[in-house]
């Protein structure tokens, strides 16, 4: 039983709780912390905010439900407001009247999880929104709720029909999926459809677009539809043999789809979850439509399930399949994000090698790692290609900073490969990465650099997705993935390479070297400009990570020009957390409560090069956070590139201080745009206020009146 989810004391009737998103979730939030099952506001409330910034959790029925994970929620709570006048949380019906907060321990394990799902499932059915809105009294309220989330799981039904309806309550159960593959006589005719859905918190979102595809299925004859919630109550998958027999797949999520080879070949409707919610008639006739379409598109294999900008297939574009562009730029930015961890790992040890070995052990690493033990340790004379050369440093410093540097040159030597290897994964799944990789090796071999393997990797995956649809014998189809698609996809991918792409994509490298090389003065300074202002831009999206991809790519080269490039980026990308975090301790009153918590803390975040710290910030005020931070970032760029500043780390902010020269420019040119952004940040609040900060502000002032 889950008698304590929600007391009167949680709920909110007919209340004025403000014109913003921002300021409904923090009066929710305050109500949850006012019962004490949260140990503050912020620590909920931004959370949820931040949440609701990717996608809104607005659905049908002028109903929200903002929801959360957090180590400040102490058990399981539902806050509920109705509102009196609505705000817009992006719902398909305008304005929400009815508010659910759901917040979550971040660590409570499943069962509230099921609880609460149960909940979303249940927001779907017009009688019980009816309920809540002629609701008088919030006794009524918590009984409804409770009667919902306290509801005993139905029988299963031994006919199809009745286990499509069914499917809400137990949508990824594997015993309901055969027997509704099981009925026979009249409902052969019917066409067999399986559903996947799931959202980035996987509470509430991945349920109801379940119970809202499976509620609309059951009203109709002419659809079998199996639904596997890929949430976090409920995880089940829906047997190999319900899939096998499936006409057609829906794939309705936000982050992709777990073990997606399960359907490969199938004709597959894909979207955001939100679509599946307000659409299901919709997705289920276009469902019906492509299993009798033999042209339809088909499930070619794995996509990345999730990638570090956050989105997958499907995600953001809600209402119709992602177009060319907003795919390839997902296919590209999933390269880069598994791309990141070979750079910081291998940037980060080539740094600590320079720090351990010296700096001119760069000219003898291989012969000391190779030739050297711990038993033998190198002398300041080492023998270098038959000649000998002398280091500043020896005995075990000097094989130590090789070993590292060996280590740190391995990693770097898969950047463009892993480059090349997940862009054609997030394509075509796991056929894509053999070619990808091999791809990748190419273009490092034949000189073209990351623009080879950006360009190895897109033919790799796009090769790998068109051979994954081709209609094959079932005695082959098995032979696909594993040998077929690799094989054809690296020899075509190797020959457009060798035979005509290698050399033009080398000499376009060495021309884009040769320019960065020859970069001085003014020319530098406005380069570093341009790469502050894409480093500040969104914070962590694809225009600050392919500045970051500019600057990793060149960095295993060594050259003087790249450590600059590399320097002016890392610089740039540490401005705005820090100057946040100070706006936040100068102008407290220009920043909400949730603003004020994250202050606290952005400042590491910065100092440790993690621009995503800034991100609360701009969802929340985009208009004056973006602009003010993109100032800073240009200062800090043009100063760094001015001041000649090399970075031999590709990551870790100022805790590698030691790979940076000269540091004290370093410092200085992060400690401008610091100040810059800071003072832009409060200038643009301070002249052109923010009406949620305001309200927030008022109703700070009036409960100490009220104390």
């Amino acid at each position: 039983m889950a008698s304590n989810l929600i007391t009167t004391d949680l709920v909110a009737l007919d209340a004025d709780f403000g014109d913003s998103v921002e300021s409904v979730i923090t009066n929710l939030a305050t109500l949850v912390h006012e019962t004490g099952r949260a140990t503050s506001v912020e620590g909920l409330a931004q959370p949820a905010i931040d949440r609701e910034a990717k996608a809104g959790t607005g659905v049908p029925g002028g109903v929200a439900i903002p929801h959360c994970r957090s180590e400040v929620v102490t058990e399981p709570t539902l806050a509920f407001a109705r509102l009196s006048r609505g705000v817009d949380f992006s719902g398909p019906d305008g304005d929400a009247h009815l508010v659910f907060l759901i917040a979550a321990p971040a660590g409570g394990g499943k069962a509230h999880l099921k609880i609460l799902s149960k909940l979303a499932r249940a927001l779907v059915k017009k009688d019980f929104l009816e309920a809540l809105r002629t609701a008088a009294t919030k006794e009524e309220i918590v009984k409804l709720v409770l009667d919902v989330v306290n509801a005993e799981k139905p029988k299963k039904p031994a006919n199809s029909a009745s286990a499509a309806s069914s499917a809400s309550a137990a949508s990824t159960s594997a015993a309901t999926a055969a027997s509704a593959t099981a009925t026979p006589t009249t409902e052969n005719a019917a066409t067999n459809i399986v559903a996947v859905t799931a959202c980035p918190t996987g509470i509430a979102h991945t349920y109801m677009a379940a119970d809202a595809l499976t509620q609309t299925a059951a009203e109709r004859t002419d659809i079998n539809l199996t639904v596997e919630t890929q949430g976090s109550s409920n995880n089940t998958s829906v047997s190999q043999s319900v899939i096998d027999a499936a006409d057609a797949v829906i794939f309705a999520t936000d982050v992709g789809v777990r073990e997606r080879e399960r359907f490969a070949g199938k004709p597959v409707i894909e979207s955001g979850v939100k679509r599946a919610i307000n659409e299901p008639g919709v997705m289920l006739d276009e469902a019906v439509a492509a299993a009798k379409n033999p042209n339809a598109r088909r499930v070619a294999g794995t996509a990345a399930s999730e990638s570090a900008s956050g989105s997958a297939s499907g995600s953001g574009e809600e209402g119709e399949a992602l177009g060319w562009g907003k795919r390839i730029q997902q296919a590209i930015m999933t390269g880069v994000s598994y791309m990141v961890p070979f750079v910081a790992a291998g940037g980060l040890l080539l740094a600590l090698g320079f720090l351990f070995g010296g700096y001119d052990m760069a000219n003898g690493w291989q012969a000391i790692s190779t030739n050297y033990s711990l038993t033998n340790l190198p002398g300041h004379q080492v023998e270098v290609d038959g000649e000998m050369m002398s280091f500043d440093r020896s005995g075990l410093l000097l094989y130590i900073g090789a070993v590292l540097f060996a280590i740190g040159q391995a990693a770097m030597g898969f950047i463009v490969a892993a480059l090349s290897g997940y862009i054609a994964f997030a394509f075509a799944g796991r056929p894509g990465i053999a070619p990808g990789f091999a791809g990748g090796a190419i273009a490092v071999a034949l000189g073209a650099g990351f623009i080879g393997g950006l360009v190895t990797g897109l033919i790799a995956g796009l090769i790998a997705m068109w051979i994954g649809n081709w209609k094959v014998p079932r005695w082959i189809g098995s032979l696909m993935p594993v040998v077929i698609i690799p094989l054809l996809t690296s020899l075509i991918t190797g020959l457009l390479m060798y035979l005509l792409l290698g050399a033009p994509l080398a000499a376009i490298m060495e021309g884009l070297q040769n320019w960065l090389s020859s970069m001085s003065g003014s020319s530098a300074v406005l380069l570093g400009i341009i790469l502050g202002l894409m480093m500040c831009f969104d914070l962590g999206g694809p225009v600050n990570k392919a500045a970051y991809l500019f600057a990793t790519a060149g960095l295993s080269t060594g050259d003087q020009a790249s450590m600059e490039i590399m320097a002016a980026v890392m610089a740039s990308g540490m401005v705005p957390p820090i100057a946040l975090s100070i706006a936040t301790f100068l102008r407290k009153n220009l920043f909400t409560p949730a603003e004020q918590e994250n202050g606290k803390s952005a400042w590491l975040l910065g100092l440790s090069f993690v621009s995503e710290g800034a991100i609360p910030f701009a969802a929340a005020d985009p208009l004056r956070v973006i602009p003010a931070m993109m100032l800073g970032g240009a200062t800090t760029g043009a100063l760094s590139m001015a001041l000649g500043v090399g970075s031999r780390a590709p990551h870790g902010g100022i805790f590698v201080f030691f790979a940076i020269d000269p540091a004290w420019a370093y410092v200085l040119a992060i400690a401008a745009g610091v100040v810059v952004s800071a003072l832009a940040v409060i200038a643009l609040k301070q002249f052109w206020p923010n009406k949620t900060v305001e309200e927030a502000a008022a109703k700070a002032e009036a409960a100490k009146a009220a104390a």
